[in-house]
């Protein structure tokens, strides 16, 4: 029996992930190779809305395939590709915009906060059909599952409606994907502003725990993360967030549970607690980052294997949009 497919992206928006991407993605991605047919993409073009520096690209984009490799996707388990090398994606692209109307565009959240914050002359268009092109992303290999965040379900849903109208319009071509929603309970947040979830857009780098900084860098940042006046650890996010946000990357990390970490530092202090914190996440951190730079000094490998991914996945992609024209009526170029 062939097993489920499931597709996940991420985008290169920096030389490094951060420990948010690892634990609330990642993770269970890697998880997701040996029980399904699994398909993860590089999302290079979604990094074209916000204006790049075309050498600042071409290194996160290598940097993001040398993380997930070494966080545990295994080329030869998952097709791992950068999109810009699949062209059908564009392609599809197209034909999501064309089904799309404009107020249901105009309703994706991502686009009304981006546009809100800067002004509808400084937002680009590529932003307001950003999700027409993610729904072609996944549509585009037919996976029965789309593993996400929470955040991302407007995304998925918008992907299965116009899948939906696609097949009911001219011709059963799409499958249409569930939200692979993934585990809750590995959500990290901002460690400067623990009620922000912890992300690139941040305003400081302080509040980021990122997979290629030193363990210098790494343990300084933990040290010194927001916590209350108190000095109990203690899991209550509503009135602890730092301590409980803290309290999550060492359970997650060490695979011990938030009661029994509370049960350890009980009378210790946030001195001990953050330093056993900045130990745990060093140790795991440390070994991701040495085989990160490993890879990323042997380019012509990762050539070799982001080929070999693009390859498969062209196969699927390009068999897809060859029906979805033809259904259309496109004439084929013979």
């Amino acid at each position: 029996m062939s097993k489920a497919r499931a597709l996940s992206g991420i985008q290169p928006t920096s030389g490094s992930f951060h420990l948010g991407n690892y634990l609330g993605a990642v993770r269970q991605w890697v998880e997701l190779q040996d029980s399904h047919d699994t398909y993860y993409c590089v999302v290079d073009l979604h990094s074209l809305t916000s204006g790049v520096d075309p050498v600042k690209l071409r290194e996160s984009t290598l940097a993001s395939v040398a993380q997930l490799i070494a966080l545990g996707i295994d080329p030869e388990k998952s097709t791992l590709f950068i999109q810009s090398h699949v062209h059908a994606h564009n392609q599809l692209g197209w034909v999501m915009e064309c089904l799309t109307g404009f107020g249901e565009a105009s309703r994706m959240t991502q686009f009304k906060d981006k546009s809100a914050k800067s002004g509808s002359d400084r937002t680009v268009v590529g932003l307001f059909t950003y999700p027409m092109l993610m729904a072609a992303d996944i549509l585009l290999y037919q996976p029965q599952y789309v593993p996400v965040g929470e955040d991302q379900r407007q995304h998925i849903e918008l992907a299965r409606d116009l899948a939906i109208r696609f097949n009911s319009s001219y011709k059963d071509i799409f499958k249409v994907p569930e939200g692979y929603i993934l585990k809750a309970g590995a959500k990290i947040y901002d460690l400067q502003d623990p009620t922000s979830k912890m992300s690139k857009s941040a305003e400081s780098a302080s509040g980021l725990i990122e997979l290629l900084d030193s363990s210098t860098a790494n343990t300084k940042k933990i040290k010194s993360a927001t916590t209350d006046a108190g000095r109990e650890v203690k899991f209550d996010s509503a009135n602890k967030p730092g301590i409980s946000n803290l309290l999550t990357i060492h359970s997650a990390l060490s695979g011990r549970s938030i009661a029994e970490l509370e049960v350890e530092f009980d009378g210790k202090g946030y001195g001990d607690f953050k330093g056993a914190v900045a130990e745990v996440v060093t140790s795991h951190l440390d070994p991701i980052r040495e085989r990160t730079n490993e890879l990323l000094q042997d380019k012509g490998e990762l050539t070799r294997l982001l080929k070999i991914g693009a390859e498969k996945a062209a196969a699927v992609a390009d068999e897809t949009v060859r029906l979805a024209y033809d259904a259309l009526g496109l004439i084929p170029r013979g």
